[in-house]
């Protein structure tokens, strides 16, 4: 069985890219590459699944940028 999951993913400030999936709590990793990194996070994934008593249906709406006065 086949199941999708949305992946956030952002790079830091040495260069790794982080992905975190936020259906599955506490599932996230990092790696110096996009391809590592999503090797990686289909790692990560089966992992959490194995782990996992539930999993989070939420619906996934989109991502927001806001800009805030600092």
């Amino acid at each position: 069985m086949n199941r999708s999951f949305n992946v956030i993913i952002e790079k830091d400030e040495d260069g790794y890219f982080i992905a975190a999936v936020p259906s599955l709590k506490g599932c996230h990793t990092q790696a110096k590459t996009l391809d590592k990194l999503m090797e990686r996070t289909k790692e990560a994934i089966e992992l959490c699944l194995e782990t996992e008593d539930e999993i989070s249906q939420n619906e996934f709406i989109g991502v927001q940028r806001l800009v805030v006065s600092v």
